[in-house]
């Protein structure tokens, strides 16, 4: 393909020393793993925002973390983009034997139970060194913390470690509630985050229990949170005053007013 060579190209040019960009040049697998990581992370807020073509862009700007660790590779002679490709394809037809094997007339739970049978049996023939042994194996570290807790409860789910129904997860988060107040009446703030991280662990059980993203229903809160305040806030600058100049029982006021809109332009008929 014409233009993924020209991005190759262009890449390769980046990194040349002496002509390239000295910022590029300066960079190693490390340095850009966290651009890596929020360019995947703006790829889903494009998403969430509906934006097409935001989301266009932002899979170009994934593209370009993808195509620069297979350079930084490449200039190693470890891989480089082929062998990328090559590899994704290869694996995409492994897990998928039923398009492209005999494994037809799957649904789409058999479909999510075959791939995590493949996962396993490949996991299973790398050295141990590379996956780490136990049921727990293989969630990478590095992920978000609530996506991280929800792959490790899922692990632990399918060997039978887990609560029977979404009521007994309510009653560890109160338990968790509890141990958390216990420890603030003590003084005792690290004890506390202790008990805090059980607590949003507990939750995040919780949302996978009723089959709601942990991940995604903060990154809604955070979004709604952010639209009230903008409302306070320009009620507030409609007084000529910022934030900082109005008190917390007005700031209160003008919160709830805002969720008040909110709730009567959620339940309006539509026009």
């Amino acid at each position: 393909m014409p233009d993924i060579d020209r991005l190759l190209a262009i890449m390769a040019a980046l990194r040349t020393p002496g002509s390239g960009c000295p910022w590029d040049l300066q960079q190693d697998f490390a340095s850009i793993a966290p651009y890596t990581i929020e360019e995947a992370y703006e790829v889903a807020d494009a998403i969430a925002r509906e934006n097409l073509a935001d989301l266009r862009e932002e899979l170009g700007d994934l593209l370009l973390q993808v195509v620069f660790h297979a350079r930084m590779a490449q200039e190693e002679g470890a891989f480089d983009f082929a062998d990328v490709v090559a590899s994704l394809n290869e694996k995409l037809i492994r897990r998928h034997p039923h398009v492209f094997g005999d494994a037809k007339g799957l649904t789409p739970r058999e479909v999510e139970g075959l791939w995590e049978r493949i996962k396993t049996q490949e996991r299973m023939q790398k050295p141990k060194r590379e996956t780490g042994e136990g049921a727990l194996a293989g969630v990478p570290v590095a992920l978000p913390a609530l996506t991280r807790a929800l792959k490790l409860q899922v692990k632990a789910g399918r060997v039978g470690f887990d609560w029977n129904d979404a009521h007994a997860v309510l009653d560890k988060i109160r338990e968790e509630i509890s141990e958390t107040e216990a420890e603030l009446a003590r003084q005792d703030t690290a004890a506390a985050g202790g008990e805090i991280g059980d607590l949003l662990f507990a939750v995040v059980n919780l949302a996978r229990h009723i089959g709601v993203d942990a991940e995604a229903a903060l990154r809604g809160t955070n979004q709604k949170f952010e639209r009230r305040f903008a409302a306070m806030e320009g009620s507030l600058a409609q007084s000529g005053r910022r934030p900082d100049q109005a008190t917390l029982a007005e700031m209160e006021d003008l919160w709830q007013e805002a969720k008040r809109r909110e709730g009567a332009i959620s339940t309006r008929d539509p026009e």
